[in-house]
């Protein structure tokens, strides 16, 4: 476990009342949307307690009246039969009802809590990506999220517990009064019993939580990255680490489940035969001086069955309110986490006509006091091309990340068309700067699919003139369905320059403004870069264009080079001056060359 996880871990505290109440209270508020489930599956678990009493007291009557009876006639035994039998039937129809209904309510407040927690996912800046391990992200939205119906349905048991119990406790002093009051003193019992659980569990359910957390985290980059795993034969130590995680959870699941065993269903269990022995003990010296009626005895401990095992019930799920607490828990974190997208004017109609670029004495820091970036300034004029080099965490890649609004910049500002890059809306700064990355990503589909990005606005014969254009045809026209061959996940049936040009073509086709390349020739094969650098020839006229690259051979023709150093620009001009200053640029061109 490294330095971080570590004290993750350690910083895990039982939740405290005032936490649990509001996590209660914000879980509620999802549910009230499918308030009408639940009500009805509250006024069914009420008859459903009523049933409860009438059937005891049905049998009680029978055999106090006519079971003791030699001469009770064979249709008095058939009907009481067949009324029990209706009663019976009626009770497991109620207890469908209630049931379904409730679990309806569930699974839709879940997927209403599923479908929230995705969608702000999508609100979330690419900080918290950052800092966020991806396994942790799934596990938040699945295993968080799936533990919820666990926790409704121990809601529904203490509904059906507490009609229970105060219909049981009603028809008991109906019975015997002492008895009944002997009976109810066990629930002071069960009282402390559920404080001291909580007590003990809430630590080790967040450590479990966490614990999971992080298995889903060794997964997800186990399988993200199974090549070099067995390229580099790590498959050892990648084994050991997920062993190491999983013996982890193992030793909360056992602690957990000691604990379980210890509070929860034996210690009911124990409770109820303690009560049925002081009941039937009571009843035994009851005997002594009076006649006890058997029909009394037998409803009084069904009475008492029905008291005591809707809380076996309540204690069985009772592990999972912890758990819920927990989930909960951790789910409203990522409510609540305000890691946002740099904010925009979303109201402004302004729009990006020609695409000149700005940047004004522009400092910028992924931690707030450690700039990346430091009074950057520069202009690309419409139809210019800005290429950006440099040595490896010179700050290319933030230049780019803060002029996409991935991150919110510091000091200075940043201007498209001479307006303040916040000015204009999300969707038009998407629309008109176009972005291609280095390592493309496709999505299961189609390639048509893929180049288009599910939006039917665009034409089949928009996305075969952006294929063709970027010089993508070649490859797709062999392929038996063409632009509707199927692409698996990651497009890892393509290859890299295959998919980088369908990523290409999904730039072009919105027509953007804009281009920014971040190495989108960095990966590819010198043939297919030529068809790309041919593309972008074609492209240039009209757009702006800012191109981070390594290989300087592929930004010699740049209207503008800027050479950055440490987070500053050292070096700018075109690739013919910059040699002949002698500077940076001209040390990494003769490496280069030399290679």
């Amino acid at each position: 476990m490294d330095k971080k996880e570590a004290e993750t871990i350690s910083d895990i505290q039982a939740l405290s009342r005032k936490q649990q109440r509001n996590i209660l209270k914000r879980l509620f508020s999802f549910a009230w949307a499918f308030k009408r489930q639940f009500i009805t599956a509250i006024i069914f678990a009420i008859v459903l307690s009523i049933i409860n009493v009438i059937l005891p007291r049905l049998l009680q009557y029978y055999m106090d009246h006519y079971l003791v009876h030699q001469d009770t006639g064979i249709q008095i035994i058939v009907g009481f039969a067949i009324v029990y039998f209706i009663g019976t039937i009626i009770k497991a129809i109620v207890q469908f009802i209630q049931n379904f209904a409730f679990s309806m309510g569930a699974e839709r407040t879940l997927e209403k809590i599923r479908s929230q927690l995705f969608r702000k996912l999508h609100t979330l800046g690419m900080d918290y990506f950052d800092k966020t391990p991806a396994g942790s992200i799934v596990s938040r939205v699945t295993n968080d999220t799936k533990t919820l119906y666990d926790f409704w349905t121990l809601f529904l048991m203490i509904l059906v517990a507490a009609f229970s119990m105060v219909s049981a406790f009603v028809a008991m002093m109906s019975v015997n009064v002492t008895l009944a009051i002997a009976t109810a003193l066990f629930v002071i019992v069960l009282y402390l019993l559920i404080w001291l659980y909580q007590r003990l569990s809430s630590k080790i359910y967040q450590r479990l939580r966490e614990y999971l957390s992080q298995i889903n985290t060794k997964l997800n980059e186990s399988l993200m990255g199974i090549s070099i795993i067995q390229q580099f034969g790590q498959q050892k130590r990648m084994i050991s680490e997920f062993e190491q995680k999983n013996h982890q959870y193992f030793t909360q699941r056992n602690k957990m489940i000691n604990v379980n065993s210890f509070l929860l269903y034996p210690t009911i269990t124990l409770m109820f035969t303690l009560a049925e022995v002081i009941s039937l003990g009571g009843f035994g010296l009851e005997s002594t001086h009076t006649i006890v009626a058997a029909g009394v005895i037998y409803a009084f401990i069904s009475y008492q069955q029905n008291f005591f095992n809707p809380l076996s019930n309540v204690m069985n799920y009772m592990s999972y309110f912890q758990d819920g607490m927990v989930a909960g828990y951790r789910i409203m974190r990522l409510f609540d986490n305000d890691t946002t997208s740099p904010e925009q004017n979303e109201d402004s109609d302004a729009k990006i006509e020609i695409g000149k670029i700005e940047f004004r004495h522009v400092t910028f820091g992924y931690v707030p006091g450690e700039p990346i970036l430091k009074d950057i300034s520069f202009t690309a004029e419409p139809g210019q091309t800005v290429a950006l080099v440099g040595h490896t965490g010179s700050g290319k890649s933030s230049i780019i990340n803060i002029l996409l609004r991935f991150y919110e910049f510091g000091k200075g500002q940043i201007l498209i068309d001479d307006h303040d890059i916040r000015d204009y809306s999300t969707r038009e700064l998407r629309e008109k700067l176009g972005l291609v990355i280095q390592e493309p990503y496709l999505f299961y589909g189609d390639i048509a699919k893929n180049i288009r990005m599910y939006d039917d606005s665009i034409t089949d014969e928009q996305v075969e003139q952006a294929a063709k254009f970027v010089d993508a045809d070649g490859f797709v026209e062999k392929l038996p369905n063409k632009y509707h061959a199927k692409v698996i996940e990651r497009g890892s049936s393509f290859s890299t320059g295959q998919r980088q040009l369908i990523s290409f073509a999904r730039t072009i086709v919105r027509n953007p403004k804009v281009l920014i390349l971040d190495e989108a020739t960095a990966n590819i094969d010198p043939q297919t870069e030529q068809s790309i650098t041919r593309g972008l020839s074609k492209m240039r006229d009209d757009r702006t264009t800012i191109a981070i690259a390594h290989r300087l051979s592929t930004v010699q023709d740049a209207d503008q080079i800027l050479v950055l150093s440490h987070g500053r620009i050292a070096e700018r001009g075109t690739h013919d001056e910059l040699l002949k200053a002698g500077g940076l640029y001209s040390e990494l061109y003769e490496l280069q060359s030399m290679d």
